[in-house]
C-alpha cells in the first residue's frame, strides 16, 4: 500500500505496539491468564524488533553465527521437546488454561506465528491487523476480571470469525497476487543476487533452518557446473516439453511458479534463467504462514525442514472457528474479485514448475483430542467451496492452457548415504525416454485389446482388484493408456489411463504408503463401481481414529472419491534404487508412482482438460480422459471435479498379478510375481534382478 493508506496503516501499528508494550506491566487480567497474554505479547514485541531490523537492513547485515543465533530462537518454541510446553500445543494450552478457553487461545497463538514470515517480508499490513486481533482477544478477558466474571467462549469465537470475514477481501488479494504476478520480489531476490558461497542467505528467507538446509546448500555449490545446469535444464525442458506434449501454445504464457525447497538455491537460480530464454518470468512465493490463508503440513511455495510437522497437524482445522455458509460465500466473492483484478497475469500464468525434496524420516501425527475438528457440516462446507473454487479458478487460469513440471531430489536427511543416492537421483531423472516409451508403447498395445486389468497382491497383500476400460471403437487410431516419458512428471516411467467407473471393483491394500508427507500403515480402500465405499488403515489402535485420518489426507473431507487413475510405473531402476539404500519409505510420491502400479482416487489426471485432443508417439488419440463423475462437467461443474488426486503405489515385490483380460476371456498377463512379461520389456526386470531380495 501506498500514500496516504500506508502513512495510516503505520499509524496503526505504532499505536497497536505501543499498547501491547503495556501488557508486559498489567495486572488488570485473571491470574490463570496473564502467563500468555504476557508471553504471547513479548512475542509480538520480538517481531517488532525484527521489523525493525528487517527495515533498517540490519537483519540481512548480520554475519553467519548471528543469524543462525536468532533463527533459532525464532523456532525454538516449536522444537521437538520444548512444544510439548508451548501455548502453540492446544494440549498443553487446555492443560494450563482449561477445556473452555485452551483450543481457542492456542489457534491464535499458532495464527501469530506467521508474523517472523511478514516480518522478514517487511509486510506492516498482515502484522498490523493480527496484533490488532491478539488486543481485542485481550480486551475481553480484561472486560471480564473488571466484571469479576468469566469471557464467553461464543463471544471471543464471534470476534475471530468477524476477523477472518472482515479481511477476506485482503486475504484472498494476497493469495492471488503471491501466487500469479511478479508483485512480491523478496525470494526472487534472494535467488538473483545471494552469494550462494557462504551459508549466509539460507536465514534471510526468514524460514527455520536446521542442518538439513545448510548440508544442502554447501553440497550443491560443490557440485560441477555442468550437473548444475543438467538438473536446471532437465528441469525446465521437462515444463516445456509438458506444452509440446499436450498440443498447448507455451508462447502465450509469461509467467512460471517456481517452487522449491531451501537450499537449491543454485538449481533454481539456472532454472530461472532458462525461464527467461522462454521468455517466462519467475513467480517466487512463501509456502503459506498463515492458518487463516490454509497453511498445513503440505507446502505449496520456497520452503525448509519443519521444525515440528506435529504443530501444523494440531492446527490444520482451527478454521472450524469461523466456518459458516456466510463465511464462505464471502470467501468466493471476494477470490473472484481478485482474480478479476488480476485476469491480465492470470491469463498468462502458465503454471507450477516444482522441485521436491525427500529423505526426511517418516512422520505419523498423533490425534490430539484438545486439537479442533472438523464436523459433519464443517467437512461439507469445506469440499463445498474448494469445489467451488476450483471452478472458479480454470475460468481464470484456464486448465486446457496450462501445464507444469516436477521433479525430486534427496536432502541429508535421508542419511549417510546422501550423496551417493544424490548422484543416483540425478541419473533416474535422466533416463533414456526413448527406450522407456519404446517397452511401454508394448504393454499399451497389449492393454488397448482388453476389457479390464485383474490386479491381485501376493505375500500378506490383500489387493484384488478388477479395473474396467475404455472400449475402442477405432483401434488403428485410438488408445486407452498415455506413453508417459519424462516431461511434466520426471522422471520417465508410467503409463495411465482413466478407468470406467461402473465394473472397477475391489479391494486395494499397501502395506505401508507416505502420502504428502505423512505416514499410512496396512491402508485398504474397497471399491464400489469404481467409487471408495470403505477405508481403513492400522496408524491408529482406534480404527475410527484411522479412518478419519484417512478421510482428512486421502480423501479431502468427501464421503467418497472416484477412482480416478490406473497406472504401471514401470521404472524399475527408482526401484532398484529405492532398495538398495533402503529409502521406499521416504521416497516422493512422484518417484514412488513410477515403481509399481498405482492408483489414484480424486480426479483424473485430465481435469479441466477432458476435450483437448492428445496423442501417445504412434500417433494414436488417447480417448479415455474422463470418467462418469467428469463427464458432468457440462450440466455442473462443480459436481464434476473433486479437486484432490491422491495416487496410492503398490510395489512391485507386492503384486501376484496384473492381467489384461478381453471380453473372451484371453488373459494377457503384465507383470507376474513382481516380474514385467511382456515380450520386448525384459529390460525392465535386469533392475529387479540385481535387487539383493528375492521377490
Amino acid at each position: 500500500m501506498t500514500g496516504q493508506n500506508e502513512g495510516f496503516i503505520k499509524e496503526r501499528y505504532i499505536l497497536v505496539v505501543e499498547r501491547i508494550r503495556e501488557i508486559a506491566e498489567e495486572t488488570e487480567i485473571a491470574p490463570e491468564f496473564s502467563d500468555y497474554f504476557k508471553k504471547t505479547a513479548f512475542f509480538l514485541m520480538r517481531m517488532d524488533e525484527l521489523l525493525k531490523q528487517a527495515e533498517n537492513g540490519a537483519l540481512f547485515s548480520m554475519d553467519l553465527s548471528a543469524k543462525k543465533a536468532l533463527n533459532h530462537s525464532l523456532y525454538e518454541e516449536l522444537l521437538e521437546g520444548n512444544y510439548e510446553n508451548s501455548y502453540c500445543n492446544p494440549a498443553y494450552s487446555v492443560k494450563v488454561l482449561g477445556e473452555t478457553y485452551g483450543a481457542f487461545l492456542s489457534a491464535l497463538c499458532a495464527e501469530l506465528r506467521s508474523l517472523v514470515a511478514y516480518a522478514y517480508e517487511k509486510n506492516v499490513f498482515c502484522m498490523l491487523i493480527r496484533m490488532e486481533l491478539f488486543l481485542e482477544i485481550y480486551g475481553v478477558f480484561i472486560i471480564a476480571k473488571q466484571e469479576k466474571g468469566q469471557p464467553v467462549l461464543n463471544e471471543l469465537k464471534e470476534i475471530y470469525a468477524s476477523f477472518v470475514f472482515d479481511y477476506q477481501e485482503e486475504f484472498m488479494e494476497e493469495a492471488v497476487v503471491s501466487s500469479f504476478t511478479t508483485k512480491q520480489d523478496f525470494a526472487r531476490q534472494i535467488v538473483k543476487k545471494a552469494d550462494l558461497n557462504t551459508l549466509d542467505y539460507l536465514y534471510d528467507y526468514g524460514e527455520y533452518i536446521s542442518d538439513n538446509e545448510c548440508r544442502m546448500a554447501e553440497f550443491v555449490n560443490s557440485l560441477p557446473a555442468e550437473t548444475i545446469r543438467l538438473m536446471a535444464d532437465t528441469f525446465t525442458e521437462g515444463y516445456r516439453k509438458g506444452f509440446i506434449a499436450t498440443g498447448k501454445d507455451i508462447s502465450i504464457k509469461k509467467t512460471v511458479n517456481i517452487r522449491y525447497f531451501i537450499g537449491f538455491e543454485r538449481v533454481v537460480r539456472e532454472a530461472v534463467k532458462n525461464f527467461s530464454k522462454m521468455g517466462l518470468d519467475t513467480i517466487i512465493n512463501r509456502s503459506q504462514p498463515s492458518f487463516f490463508l490454509g497453511r498445513n503440513v503440505q507446502k505449496v511455495g520456497f520452503y525448509s525442514t519443519q521444525p515440528n510437522k506435529q504443530f501444523e497437524c494440531d492446527h490444520e482445522f482451527d478454521k472450524v472457528l469461523y466456518f459458516s455458509s456466510r463465511f464462505f460465500s464471502r470467501k468466493l466473492e471476494c477470490y473472484k474479485t481478485a482474480l478479476d483484478k488480476y485476469k491480465s497475469e492470470t491469463a498468462v500464468f502458465g503454471g507450477p514448475a516444482v522441485i521436491e525434496e525427500f529423505g526426511e524420516r517418516p512422520f505419523s501425527p498423533i490425534e490430539k483430542e484438545e486439537a479442533y475438528r472438523l464436523g459433519k457440516e464443517e467437512r461439507r462446507l469445506s469440499v463445498e467451496y474448494a469445489s467451488k473454487a476450483g471452478v472458479l479458478l480454470n475460468r481464470y487460469v484456464k486448465g486446457e492452457e496450462r501445464s507444469f513440471t516436477i521433479i525430486a531430489f534427496p536432502t541429508p536427511a535421508i542419511g549417510e548415504q546422501f550423496e551417493d543416492i544424490f548422484t543416483e537421483t540425478i541419473q533416474i531423472n535422466t533416463l533414456n525416454y526413448e527406450l522407456y516409451r519404446d517397452m511401454q508403447q508394448k504393454m499399451i498395445d497389449l492393454l488397448d485389446t482388453a476389457s479390464y486389468v485383474r490386479i491381485k497382491g501376493m505375500g500378506a497383500n490383500k489387493t484384488d482388484l478388477s479395473v474396467n476400460l475404455w472400449k475402442l471403437e477405432n483401434p488403428d487410431k485410438e488408445t486407452v493408456f498415455e506413453n508417459c516419458v519424462a516431461d511434466v512428471n520426471i522422471p520417465v516411467g508410467e503409463i495411465f489411463t482413466s478407468p470406467v467407473l461402473k465394473g472397477t471393483n475391489g479391494i486395494l491394500h499397501v502395506s505401508e504408503v507416505f502420502l504428502n508427507g505423512l505416514k499410512f500403515e496396512n491402508l485398504m480402500l474397497t471399491f464400489n463401481d469404481g467409487m471408495v465405499t470403505d477405508y481403513s488403515c492400522s496408524n491408529f489402535k482406534d480404527t475410527e481414529q484411522g479412518k478419519r485420518y484417512i478421510k482428512d489426507h486421502i480423501l479431502h473431507q468427501h464421503d467418497t472419491l472416484p477412482m480416478g487413475e490406473f497406472a504401471i510405473g514401470t521404472n524399475t531402476s527408482a526401484y532398484y534404487t529405492a532398495r538398495k539404500y533402503k529409502i521406499g519409505n521416504v521416497l516422493p510420491i512422484l518417484i514412488a508412482e513410477k515403481t509399481g502400479p498405482h492408483f489414484a482416487v480424486g480426479d483424473t489426471c485430465y481435469s479441466h482438460e477432458e476435450d483437448m485432443l492428445t496423442y501417445n508417439a504412434d500417433g494414436k488419440r488417447i480417448v479415455a480422459r474422463e470418467n462418469e463423475i467428469s463427464a458432468k462437467r457440462s450440466e455442473d461443474m462443480s459436481k464434476a471435479y473433486f479437486n484432490c488426486h491422491t495416487d496410492i503405489t503398490i510395489p512391485y515385490d507386492e503384486i501376484g498379478e496384473l492381467t489384461g483380460v478381453c471380453e473372451n476371456g484371453e488373459e494377457m498377463p503384465v507383470i507376474r510375481e513382481g516380474r514385467f512379461v511382456v515380450t520386448g520389456c525384459e529390460e525392465l526386470n535386469r533392475p529387479l534382478d540385481e535387487c539383493s531380495f528375492t521377490i
